[in-house]
């Protein structure tokens, strides 16, 4: 007997959507309005946001909108139709992939519509059936999709673990052998839950040792370190050691779009295909235009970098003298990690947006262990010694109800109020 395709979905939602009727709406599809920044309006209260990626803060910095605004003017939200490859190819496309390549010190860069959907597809046109990839276990989703699609063998390492990298590299030589293909090496610049940079300098070192490609998604790095800006290969000395570097707009640039950056003949081949840009329409003029403003703020703007220093080591130095425990982040992203179920996580939040006026991402299982609860900010450049102050005396209070288990009696006798 054949069963129905959507019984599965319908009996079991998952082990995030099985809080959907307590968490949609307030926990997870939250609406936050009013204009992007560290004071934003939920559920008809101000809130402090430690919960969006624009570090630099040029989300709404006044020539970036102004750029966006004029680009916006002239084109429309159309311009230009159809894809790249087709009909969707400008002057500015070009430019900004000089600007970029440049800027990261590559010798070319291809722009991407999505960040997500670009490295499922760069993966996908980097390696064949007889290739081997190795990876971080603790990769981005959108690298753990692409990696699904790869009809070859992989191999994942223990996250930042160089003694499992070698392993699986000795591993993948031996199988690229046996195949005849090559090995594409996989890593993050900066891995966005507990904010570690990848052991790049390290993973190029052992080039000398093994023969591979490596690929790094720093989505998270670009624009944030480095002396430049130019991420985590720069903030580590081996940028030249980077085959393939690839970025998001949507962190720093406060955009949507990415870019692929490498040598001339892999971005060459890349533009012919890469299946996502290939049969997609091109980036808007809008985020085109716009992407150039940011780019320039980048490259000329350098105070606003160290701003969002200065509120990175403020708020992570005052969690760490508190007591807190922030793991070995080495970036902006700032994990807390504490011990409780979901349950008390969830009015542990609600607490701290009701009565705090606090909003945060929370991370719970399958993401993390089951029993921690990790709470994620994100420190930008437009926050404010006074938010940090702020939040520091409202961790302060709600650790003290998690460890006295206020949290836990109130998630035994109630369901969280979400109206």
């Amino acid at each position: 007997m054949v069963k129905d395709l959507f019984e599965r979905i319908q009996n079991n939602k998952g082990p995030l959507g099985k809080w959907a009727s307590q968490a949609e709406g307030y926990y997870v599809f939250p609406k936050l309005e009013g204009d992007l920044g560290p004071r934003m309006q939920f559920h008809g209260k101000e809130i402090l946001n430690w919960s969006i990626n624009d570090y630099l803060g040029l989300a709404n910095h006044p020539e970036v909108r102004k750029a966006d605004t004029d680009a916006a003017i002239q084109y429309g939200a159309a311009y230009p139709m159809g894809a790249r490859m087709m009909s969707g190819h400008t002057t500015y496309h070009e430019q900004l992939e000089n600007e970029l390549a440049a800027f990261v010190m590559k010798e070319a860069a291809y722009l991407l519509n999505f960040g997500y959907q670009g490295m499922v597809s760069i993966i996908d046109a980097l390696v064949t059936k007889n290739d081997i990839i190795v990876y971080d276990v603790d990769s981005h989703a959108c690298i753990i999709d692409g990696v699904r699609l790869h009809m070859g063998k992989r191999f994942t390492y223990k996250h930042n673990d160089l003694e499992s990298m070698e392993k699986n590299l000795q591993r993948a030589t031996k199988m690229a052998a046996e195949t005849g293909g090559g090995i594409l090496f996989i890593t993050e610049g900066v891995f966005g839950m507990r904010g570690q940079q990848g052991k790049l300098k390290e993973i190029v070192a052992m080039k000398e040792k093994y023969n591979f490609r490596l690929l790094v998604d720093d989505a998270h790095g670009f624009g944030t370190l480095g002396k430049t800006g130019a991420g985590a290969g720069e903030e580590q000395g081996c940028q030249d050691g980077i085959d393939v570097y690839f970025s998001t707009f949507a962190k720093s640039m406060a955009n949507i779009g990415a870019f692929v950056a490498a040598d001339q003949d892999i971005i060459d081949y890349l533009k012919y295909n890469l299946r996502s840009q290939m049969f997609a329409k091109a980036l808007p003029m809008i985020q085109t235009i716009g992407s150039l403003k940011r780019l320039e703020l980048l490259r000329n703007s350098s105070e606003i970098k160290d701003k969002l220093w200065v509120n990175v080591n403020a708020l992570q130095n005052g969690l760490k003298e508190r007591g807190f425990n922030i793991g070995d982040t080495n970036t902006c992203i700032t994990p807390v990690y504490l011990e409780g179920s979901i349950p008390e996580a969830m009015v542990m939040v609600n607490d701290l947006r009701e009565n705090y006026g606090i909003f945060l991402s929370i991370v719970v299982y399958p993401v993390i262990p089951k029993g921690i609860i990790l709470l994620r900010m994100i420190p930008t450049a437009s926050h404010t010694m006074k938010d940090i102050d702020d939040t520091l005396a409202a961790f302060e209070a709600i650790r003290e109800k998690l460890v006295n288990g206020t949290y836990k009696t109130i998630a035994e006798k109630t369901t969280v109020d979400v109206s």
